[in-house]
């Protein structure tokens, strides 16, 4: 019999925790969102996200490739290059994505704070 009690009942959803595990983390929704237009090497990815080191950048690589969200893809050279890509679960995120930079737009104004009758 399921639990209907009101501590039970309060508790974060199952999808939401294991989406902000992942998305939870500092830049890993900028590396999506600069992913949506499509392919994309390292350098670019470090150019387009400003203040993210090459080895956060890295691991998040890796976090979003292990969660099946991205797909590292390497380039026969000269020079050898790596690219990324989102698969189809990745490219999924779009309307959540966008519907978030909505929201900030109208929230958070351009000083990321919220307005005052949202403090």
């Amino acid at each position: 019999m399921a639990d209907h009690s009101e501590q039970a009942c309060k508790k974060a959803d199952e999808g939401m925790t294991r989406v902000f595990e992942l998305f939870g983390k500092r830049w890993t929704g900028l590396i999506v969102a600069t992913l949506l237009p499509g392919r994309a090497h390292f350098a670019d990815l470090r150019r387009a996200i400003p203040g993210i080191s090459e080895r956060m950048l890295s691991d998040r690589l890796t976090e979003l490739g292990a969660a099946g969200l991205l797909v590292r893809e390497v380039e026969s050279g000269p020079p050898l290059r790596v690219s990324y890509r989102l698969t189809e679960a990745g490219q999924a995120m779009e309307p959540a994505l966008k519907e978030l930079g909505r929201w900030a737009r109208r929230y958070l104004g351009d000083s990321a704070q919220c307005p005052r009758e949202f403090s």
